[in-house]
């Protein structure tokens, strides 16, 4: 009931503050951070001299302090260890509050000191520290699995927990950009269920920040329709390390420095993490009962190197092995209403043993001079990537298809009344996939003060920024994969004088190409005080790819606006502007194997209007709630079409429909409970398209015929999905802590397969919903030393012990269909559903 009444009352409170203090003293808050590692500090003094008033940071590095309003005033910053700050303040407007974040240099190092006044966010882009996430429970060992509870407009799609991959506004997994310290990260392409999904390539243990933007961002991001994922790795100053294992895998990472030839200053930083991940026991729980044998495990680094004060080297490598090997045995499956259940019973022979290897290495080096006046830096990087994609099927399945009486009086409940098939479906795959993609890269940007330096009311600058890519991309591709389905004793098709096969794949693919891209923006910053805040970016893209010839432009904007009078805590934004998405592989080639090198980039408008709130619903709380609310259009031609089975995306390979997206996307977070923060996300989605050249058709159940409609939904389209992510602790002992991800959402639509063009995407999944809960117990704490000097721990940092519960109510939520076909060519869709309950057992130790 607390949880229920906290969420409630914040969204009862979307828009007014209940902070009402008014008088002749203003609220100064904000957070200290190390410049080095950017952990919270604790007992940082913030001394106000002017009014002899000092306060201590907290364990989060909080500070709270009341301040004298409509005066210019100096805080000061000191710590042991760490250099002393000072920060400047303009006159504050009575009662208002005012945010002022600092990060502190260890005194042994030369980081600059950065002091950070109230300033409008980074253009929409969602930004979120990752330590709080490291011990929460997910199925897939992947920290994307967080995303659609503290990111807008995000879902896991048909996946479900064992996919690592999002949709976000409508779009699909391969229109989400992903980088990691600015170098572009690629996937594997060939994986078609969640089970065969690993690790991916960002390692929470070497993350330091994440920002998430689900639309209308700025043009220095990449040429992608949906989203943008921003994963900041550490810059580490002193040596850490943890270790975790589970029944799911377990992890270990390494981070630190250290001087250089006797110098005091670290120039050399070090980050490594190796990680391993088996699913073994969550397949345990599918309808479908064999040996599951899933292995993943990866090794990665990141070095960098200060070569001087303004130049610094960084090296990035990675390597990445999934291993998924499956002898199924049989499979019992029922489903339908309460007057028609159908059961599916299979008994297989043969295996699958998948094999995904990623290898990726890349070097970077920043140029960072000290100017106060007019900052600048540049950015060279170059990396390389190779994805090998192994795929090695032969399964034949000998199924009935049955009718189960479900009439709870009857002599024969739960038995098979009416045998309404029975046949044998074989699938072989020889599938290989071969990318390699290398780039070379150069970003810079100078940031450009105006105004008159004697005027500490008013300040204003311009961010200029550019770059300038070039990525060669080389694709060996080799398809062998055919279905054969036999329904009593007739093959499908049925051919009197030959026996067929129900589908056949052979192809044989090499594509090399060359991408160029750049992009030129300014972002105009404005302040005056106690009146307003605002900035304006504005800039261009271009593409080419010499493979289809097509030269492409995308303008792109975002506005931001902050009044400042009275308490100033609402930010509108407004953005928009024209994406572009050129085709990469997968969407080159058609469900048959063949490459259309003529594919044009799928194009798109998009226009995002919002504002962030922050309010109090507790004029006694340290930390501000914040709301975010965006509307969203979009405008999208040149689609190239697909269907989605399971996580497996088949492209029609040609530029055959136009679809709209529009939708609303609400988050609140804060601490509904004191010191534990937590997240709320609703969103409304309404995705639509229409094949060029079709003329779809719906059928009405009132006047039992086929009628024309404008379009149709799209495989992405959810109309209602709720997720959220709850931290909650016992009253009287902060060590045992609860963590709760919910998720639900209205059901995905899908059609017949081979079949879905008129029709398209009749039918829905049934919805779905998801709990999973985690109960943590801190083992040990660095702080308890003193109290328990020989506790068996007190070699490390910090220790937990995790009882996670997954799917807590265990739900039966459909991933896929297995379509059966009878030979009156009938067909029945039997859900393939996703992993059931399973209790998982976690350790971790920071050293």
């Amino acid at each position: 009931m607390r949880l229920l009444s906290a969420i409630l009352f914040a969204f009862s409170t979307l828009l007014p503050s209940l902070d009402a203090q008014q008088g002749t003293t203003a609220t100064l808050y904000g957070t200290v951070r190390d410049a080095a590692t950017a952990k919270p500090l604790e007992f940082v003094t913030v001394y106000l001299p002017r009014a002899e008033k000092a306060v201590e940071t907290n364990a989060e590095g909080f500070f709270l302090l009341q301040i004298p309003a409509q005066e210019q005033l100096e805080v000061r910053f000191s710590r042991v260890g760490y250099k002393a700050a000072t920060a400047q303040l303009t006159p504050t407007p009575q009662g208002s509050r005012r945010r002022l974040n600092i990060d502190l240099a260890p005194l042994e190092s030369d980081v600059v000191i950065e002091v950070v006044e109230s300033r409008i966010a980074d253009q929409g882009m969602i930004t979120e520290d990752v330590e709080a996430f490291k011990i929460l429970p997910t199925a897939s060992g992947n920290f994307e699995s967080i995303l659609p509870s503290i990111a807008l407009g995000t879902n896991s799609g048909t996946g479900g927990e064992l996919s690592s991959q999002y949709n976000v506004r409508g779009g699909n997994y391969d229109e989400n950009l992903v980088y990691v310290n600015d170098f572009a990260i690629y996937r594997p392409q060939l994986i078609r269920t969640g089970q065969q999904e690993g690790l991916t390539f960002p390692n929470i243990d070497l993350m330091r920040s994440l920002s998430f933007s689900s639309g209308g961002f700025e043009a220095r991001y990449g040429d992608k329709l949906s989203s943008v994922l921003d994963v900041q790795y550490k810059r580490p100053d002193s040596t850490r390390a943890s270790v975790s294992a589970s029944f799911l895998g377990a992890s270990a990472h390494i981070e630190g420095s250290s001087p250089i030839k006797g110098s005091t200053y670290r120039r050399f930083r070090y980050l490594a993490g190796a990680r391993y991940k088996t699913t073994r026991y969550l397949l345990g729980s599918l309808d479908i009962q064999g040996e599951y044998i899933p292995n993943f495990y990866d090794v990665q680094a990141y070095l960098t190197y200060d070569i001087s004060r303004d130049w610094q080297l960084a090296a990035i490598a990675n390597y990445n092995r999934s291993e998924y090997a499956f002898t199924p045995s049989s499979r019992t499956t029922a489903t339908g209403l309460i007057d028609f259940t159908l059961q599916l019973f299979t008994v297989f022979e043969g295996q699958e043993i998948d094999d995904f290897t990623s290898t990726m290495g890349g070097l970077s080096l920043t140029w960072l001079p000290e100017d106060n006046r007019h900052p600048v830096f540049m950015k060279f990087l170059a990396s390389a990537f190779q994805i090998e994609e192994n795929e090695a099927i032969d399964i034949s399945g000998f199924y009935n298809l049955g009718q189960i009486e479900s009439n709870p009086g009857s002599d024969n409940f739960g038995e098979v009344v009416a045998l309404l098939g029975s046949g044998t479906e074989q699938t072989f795959v020889r599938n290989n996939l071969t990318s390699t993609i290398a780039n070379v890269e150069h970003k810079g940007g100078i940031e450009l003060k105006v105004g008159k330096a004697d005027d500490w009311k008013t300040s204003a600058s311009h961010f200029v920024q550019w770059g300038a890519k070039y990525q060669r991309e080389v694709i060996d591709d080799r398809i062998n994969e055919w279905e054969r389905l036999d329904s009593a004793g007739y093959s499908l098709p049925f051919d009197q004088n030959a026996v067929l096969l129900n589908q056949v794949f052979k192809s044989s693919n090499t594509l090399m190409s060359n991408r160029l891209s750049g992009f030129v923006q300014n972002t105009w910053s404005y302040r005056r005080d106690s009146i307003v805040e605002w900035s304006l970016t504005a800039g261009v893209r271009a593409n080419y790819w010499d493979l289809n010839g097509e030269f492409l432009v995308s303008p792109r904007m975002q506005v931001q606006l902050r009044p400042l009078r009275g308490k100033g805590n609402t930010t509108w934004r407004l953005a928009g502007g024209f994406y572009a998405q050129p085709p990469f592989y997968r969407e080159l080639r058609n469900p048959l194997g063949v490459v259309n090198p003529d594919l044009q980039a799928q194009k798109s408008i998009h226009i995002v209007g919002g504002l962030t709130h922050e309010f109090f619903m507790d004029i006694n709380r340290e930390k501000p709630f914040k709301f975010i609310a965006e509307a969203y259009y979009k405008k999208l031609w040149d689609v190239v079409s697909y269907d989605i089975d399971n996580v497996r995306i088949r492209y029609s390979g040609l530029n055959d429909a136009e679809a709209s997206v529009m939708g609303l996307d609400m988050r609140v977070n804060g601490e509904f409970v004191p010191g534990a923060e937590s997240w709320v996300n609703l969103s409304l989605l309404r995705v639509r398209e229409r094949l060029l050249g079709v003329q779809h058709l719906r059928y009405d159940q009132d006047e039992l015929v086929f009628k024309p409609v404008r379009d149709v939904p799209r495989p992405t389209d959810q109309l209602v999905t709720l997720s959220m992510f709850f931290q909650d602790y016992l009253p009287q002992n902060e060590n045992f802590k609860m963590n709760m991800m919910l998720t639900v959402g209205t059901g995905l639509p899908y059609g017949f397969p081979q079949n879905n063009e008129v029709t398209r995407n009749a039918f829905r999944f049934r919805p779905y919903h998801r709990v999973d809960i985690g109960f943590s117990l801190q083992l040990w704490e660095r702080e308890w030393q003193s109290r328990r000097p020989n506790h068996m721990l007190r070699f490390c940092r910090s220790a937990w012990v995790s009882l996670e519960f997954f799917n807590l109510l265990q739900v039966a939520n459909p991933a896929s269909n297995t379509w059966i076909k009878t030979i009156t060519n009938v067909q029945y869709a039997i859900p393939n559903f996703l992993t059931s309950r399973r209790i998982n057992l976690r350790l971790r130790f920071d050293l």
